[in-house]
């Protein structure tokens, strides 16, 4: 089973700091890595989609990277929306199979 374990660039964060959240895989997910977030009665937001595409819609202060089996989203300057919600990462093609936060 595809395992994911993310983490935190910092856990004590302020409006307009540069957050990071990275991601490894158990196995490859070959760049197929989106990125969503989920708040409380919404459904889920894609914010990045093939690692490093930005939504639609989404903030350009939002950026991923990554490949193989390593993956980051960046939040460039975080403003208080972005404490309402959590940010998950899943493969594209099987969706998320397990995450682990560290």
């Amino acid at each position: 089973d595809l395992q994911m374990i993310q983490s935190l660039s910092s856990l004590s964060a302020s409006l307009g700091d540069r957050v990071s959240i990275t991601c490894q895989a158990s196995q490859s997910v070959r760049n197929n890595l989106q990125w969503y977030q989920e708040k409380p009665g919404k459904a889920p937001e894609f914010l990045i989609c093939d690692t490093t595409s930005v939504h639609t819609g989404v903030p350009s202060r939002f950026s991923g990277s990554g490949s193989g089996t390593d993956y980051t989203f960046t939040t460039s300057s975080l403003e208080a929306d972005d404490f309402a919600g959590s940010v998950t990462p899943s493969d594209t093609h099987t969706g998320i199979i397990s995450v682990y936060t560290k």
